[in-house]
């Protein structure tokens, strides 16, 4: 076993709030040491002039591409605004982009994430549910555990009447490698409270792909 790997480790956190592993994680050093061997698995040579600085780059590349498993979502959800005027109806942020990468290939998958809910004691800054996503999206990922996620950390910070969360997206999985079919995508909902209701998921998507917004 390759020495990095041993000496991760990892247990799951006690935490209410956390749902990630904690892992022990590898040095620098120990990190572009694996890129090396990824390039030599590739078939080329990592001592040639235009590879000598790939592995500290991609290790440095990795610490943006994944930087939620640093972040904490209800760190992120925790200022609720309780002034809204008695505001009642549904809160929509569509079009959110995002980039995240495959945990079973570790390729890209990328799309756009819609959120809304009913506010029930109060809402946040519109901004927030954005940092949510891309939270979230900064992780090795499944798109449904994604969708899940996100409306489960809305559900536990707002308690609101309701949540719905839509995720279309494209999964290079699926378009570089495999079947290779480019321009595919995928759709995932996720719906709590007054969004079960099946008119309120119509009212949800209608408003969601209206071109008038």
């Amino acid at each position: 076993m390759n020495p990095v790997v041993k000496s991760l480790s990892v247990e799951r956190s006690m935490s209410p709030s956390a749902d990630k592993f904690l892992i022990k994680q590898p040095t620098q050093e120990e990190a572009e040491e694996a890129v090396r061997t990824l390039i030599l698995w590739a078939g080329d040579d990592p001592s040639r002039e235009g590879l000598l600085e790939t592995p500290g780059r991609v290790a440095r590349a990795y610490k943006e591409l994944y930087r939620g498993y640093g972040e904490n979502p209800d760190d992120i959800l925790d200022r609720v605004f309780e002034e809204v005027e008695g505001y009642q109806d549904m809160v929509l942020v569509r079009d959110i982009p995002f980039y995240s990468h495959c945990e079973h290939h570790m390729v890209p998958f990328v799309g756009k994430a819609h959120i809304g809910y009913y506010p029930s004691k109060g809402v946040v800054g519109l901004s927030k549910l954005a940092r949510i996503v891309d939270v979230y999206a900064r992780r090795m990922q499944t798109q449904e555990t994604m969708t899940a996620q996100i409306a489960a950390v809305i559900e536990r910070a707002l308690k609101p009447r309701g949540v719905a969360v839509l995720i279309e997206a494209e999964h290079m999985c699926m378009s570089m490698r495999g079947v290779q079919k480019q321009g595919s995508s995928t759709m995932t909902t996720q719906y709590t409270g007054l969004f079960r209701e099946p008119s309120e998921q119509v009212r949800f998507f209608t408003m969601v792909k209206s071109p008038g917004l």
